[in-house]
C-alpha cells in the first residue's frame, strides 16, 4: 500500500490516536476472476455501501472475529476488462482487500486486490501532503545550508490533526485548569460547536485557537446551552502544557494566607 501517512512530532504524538480512528479514503485496483455486466457491478456496488459485515483477512493485526463496518462511498473511477479501478470512503478499521474478495463472492466469480492507494485519513488528504523526496529535500537544505523555510513549510501545526473534529472554545482560566488534568465545567465554556453528541470526543481550544485537550462529551450541546453548571467535557488527553496560561485559582494554603 502507498499514500497517506500522517507523521506526528513531539505533543502531537499525543494526538495520532485521532488520526488512526478516523475516516478514511483509498484508490484500489480489484481484479475480477472473470468479466461481469456493468450493471451487475453497479448492483453489488450499492450493496457494499452503508453497513456492512466483515471479518478481517487471515493475515492481519486484530482478531478474526465478524465486525460491523461502514462503507461510505463506493464509485467505479474507471474498468478496463476484469480489471475495476475504484475509490472507496469508509469508516476506520475497514479492510480494502476483504470488502473487494467479499464483492467478489457475491458476484460469483471471485476478486482479489491488485494495488491500493490511501488518499486521504482524517483531515489529511493526498493532494495536500509531502512526498518522501520532497522532505529528503527540506532536511538536506537545514542541515547543510541552513535553510529552515521549506521544512517550516512541511511541518504543520497539532491544531490541524483535530479540524475535523467539533470545537469548544474555553476561557483562559479554564485553559489553565485543563492542563492539570481538570474537567471542564460550563461556566468555563465561552463557546460551543452545534451538533455535539453526548460521547462525542471534541477538540477543547482557547479563545487564541490554541488546543488545549481532547475531551469526551457528557452534555450535548442543547444541555450545555442549557444549563449553567455542571461537568460538560471529560478530559481525555491534555496536550497544552502547564503554565502557558496563568491559574486561576489558589491553593488551600495560599487562601489562608
Amino acid at each position: 500500500m502507498s499514500g497517506v501517512l500522517p507523521v506526528a512530532l513531539d505533543q502531537a504524538t499525543k494526538l495520532i490516536g485521532v488520526v488512526t480512528h478516523s475516516s478514511k479514503e483509498y484508490v484500489a485496483l480489484a481484479q475480477l476472476h472473470a468479466e461481469v455486466p456493468v450493471e451487475k457491478l453497479e448492483e453489488v456496488v450499492r450493496e457494499f455501501t452503508g453497513r456492512i459485515y466483515q471479518r478481517p483477512p487471515v493475515r492481519s493485526s486484530v482478531k478474526r472475529v465478524l465486525r460491523i463496518k461502514e462503507v461510505y462511498e463506493i464509485e467505479v473511477l474507471e474498468r478496463e476488462g476484469a480489471l475495476v479501478l475504484m475509490r472507496v470512503s469508509c469508516q476506520h478499521g475497514t479492510y480494502i482487500r476483504k470488502l473487494i474478495h467479499d464483492m467478489g463472492e457475491v458476484l460469483g466469480v471471485g476478486a482479489h486486490m491488485r494495488e491500493l492507494r490511501r488518499t486521504r485519513t482524517g483531515p489529511f488528504r493526498e493532494e495536500d501532503s509531502v512526498r518522501m523526496h520532497e522532505l529528503s529535500e527540506a532536511v538536506y537544505l537545514y542541515r547543510e545550508h541552513g535553510r529552515e523555510d521549506r521544512l517550516r513549510s512541511m511541518i504543520l501545526p497539532h491544531e490541524y490533526i483535530v479540524s475535523h473534529l467539533p470545537k469548544v472554545l474555553v476561557l483562559d482560566g479554564a485553559a489553565s485548569a485543563l492542563t492539570y488534568g481538570a474537567d471542564l465545567a460550563v461556566p468555563g465554556i465561552s463557546v460551543v460547536s452545534g451538533g455535539i453528541k453526548r460521547g462525542d470526543t471534541v477538540a477543547v481550544m482557547t479563545l487564541k485557537g490554541e488546543l488545549v485537550a481532547l475531551a469526551k462529551a457528557l452534555m450535548s450541546t442543547e444541555e450545555v446551552l442549557a444549563n449553567d453548571r455542571g461537568i460538560a467535557f471529560k478530559t481525555v488527553r491534555v496536550v497544552m502544557e502547564r503554565g502557558v496560561y496563568p491559574k486561576g485559582w489558589k491553593k488551600k494554603s495560599e487562601a489562608q494566607q
